[in-house]
């Protein structure tokens, strides 16, 4: 193949270039002004005054729209969702039990890959606003010998291109799109760390549960080891006939009773390890306590803060939000395409016969070319990916603020739960008391004549089922205590 000897070598100064640096300042202008689809703004929020059942705030600021940029609220009322886990649970055990989950459990780390892929794809989506850039090259030799009066003859033929390809986003198609890839990742961000704060929750209120059924099972071998020494008097005085065998058989229900707890506990606490294992990311084995259930430190009351602070608290709404933007993008995406899309393509290179000439001045070719595409006739596509794209962003409006109502009600329970537990285990702390010394005073008057066995085991059944229960309402004392921190948008830093 020839060279091309009137094409100049340097087109791009010529006029063609003139109208390439036009058309390419029109499109930046374009670029930078139009952009169709709605912007976003952040709904109005129904947020009360106060949370209910909580006491009164100082401060009566409950605005129903804080800050959308993300950044913390200028809010001078303190929350307890505000704190730091380890600051919340200071049990020194418990926190290295949250750092190796925070580090290990497998839920985190998919919601990390999570992330790393929509970043990815934010990546892949925002290349769509810039040019594409290429280049090419290819070398053909052909030889032919001679056929007839055909003289055989030789052509070697170099070629190096290089191509560049850009669709103008005039009407902002790829920018809505990138917007909405960015609310993606941001969504999934949130994600993670609704992630981070569940598994913090559910391994505190795990724990917490674990050293109840500690505390039980304490509870029921020392009452095993008690009746079992009320079981040997018992039998060593109907042996001398001072008691019958029925205070015998009584009182080995007593012990059969506490007996019969120890390896149904045993069993429980085996199963509750097991489940903190996996939440730790690991096989099941022993898990390492601290300190005791009853020693725990908690405030009887806890800081709420405000409502209107929850929206930028609760990562499950700043989520729900962020879904919301990513739906409103895409309804620019949708409209985009009722209007021309533009395109500019343009290839220049050198190619040559020889070699050795390849970059000389006739070798030079280029070719520029602007296109655009305009719908005409679609069936009624093109309106219904935009009444598509509405009713997805509607559906994720409504998912927004039912998630609100949602936040609003877990603040609202476990404010009551925390409340009722505390004010239930304050009276089941007298109630024992009370039982303890009832058994006390039946086993005094027993071993006095002046009462059956009868008394005795009334009295001791009731002692140990309310040592029982006390135990048990320490454990959701502590447990609505990590529920209301959950509920306030903590433990996820």
């Amino acid at each position: 193949m020839g060279t091309r000897a009137s094409m100049p070598r340097y087109f791009f100064w010529n006029s063609y270039g003139a109208s390439l640096l036009l058309s390419s300042a029109v499109a930046i202008f374009f670029l930078a002004s139009c952009s169709v689809g709605p912007n976003y703004k952040r709904p109005a929020a129904d947020v009360p005054a106060m949370y209910r059942g909580a006491t009164p705030a100082p401060s009566t600021d409950s605005s129903a729209n804080p800050p959308a940029n993300g950044g913390a609220t200028n809010n001078p009322v303190a929350s307890l969702g505000d704190e730091k886990w380890w600051e919340v649970f200071q049990d020194q055990e418990l926190q290295n039990l949250i750092r190796t989950a925070l580090k290990n459990n497998y839920d985190v780390r998919i919601a990390a890959t999570r992330v790393f892929q929509a970043r990815a794809q934010l990546g892949i989506t925002r290349a769509d606003q810039l040019p594409s850039l290429g280049v090419g090259g290819n070398i053909t030799s052909i030889r032919n010998p001679t056929i007839g009066p055909i003289p055989s003859y030789e052509l070697t033929n170099g070629q190096l291109t290089a191509n560049a390809a850009w669709n103008l986003d005039f009407w902002g198609k790829y920018r809505r799109a990138t917007e909405a890839a960015r609310a993606n990742l941001l969504a999934n961000e949130w994600a993670q760390k609704a992630v981070m704060a569940t598994l913090v929750a559910d391994l505190a209120s795990s724990y917490f549960q674990l050293r109840q059924l500690d505390l039980e099972l304490e509870i029921s071998k020392r009452t095993l080891n008690s009746r079992q020494d009320s079981l040997d008097l018992t039998k060593t005085l109907e042996q001398h006939g001072i008691n019958s065998l029925l205070d015998v058989r009584q009182s080995e229900q007593l012990v059969y009773t506490a007996a019969a707890e120890v390896p149904d506990l045993e069993r429980q606490i085996a199963q509750q390890e097991n489940a903190i294992s996996i939440l730790l990311g690991k096989n099941p084995d022993d898990v390492p306590r601290g300190l005791k259930l009853t020693d725990e430190p908690h405030s009887p009351e806890v800081p709420v803060g405000l409502p209107s602070a929850l929206l930028e608290r609760r990562p499950d709404v700043r989520e729900a939000e962020a879904n919301l933007i990513a739906a409103n993008a895409q309804i620019g995406v949708a409209r985009a395409a009722y209007f021309p899309q533009i395109s500019l393509t343009a290839t220049a290179g050198y190619e040559s016969s020889a070699l050795t000439n390849l970059f000389s001045g006739p070798a030079g070719i280029w070719n520029m070319v602007g296109s655009f595409t305009q719908p005409i006739f679609e069936g009624g596509r093109l309106k219904s990916n935009v009444q598509l794209a509405e009713a997805q962003r509607d559906q994720l409006l409504l998912t927004y603020q039912q998630t609100i109502q949602g936040a609003f009600r877990d603040v609202s329970n476990a404010l009551v739960a925390y409340r009722k537990y505390r004010e239930f285990r304050i009276q089941q702390e007298h109630l024992v008391d009370s039982a303890q010394d009832a058994a006390h005073l039946s086993e005094t008057r027993f071993k006095a004549g002046t009462a059956d066995y009868l008394e005795v085991l009334t009295n001791e059944t009731n002692s140990f089922s309310a040592e029982l229960n006390l135990a048990q309402a320490q454990g959701n004392e502590l447990t609505a205590l990590v529920q209301l921190y959950q509920a306030l948008g903590g433990g996820w830093e």
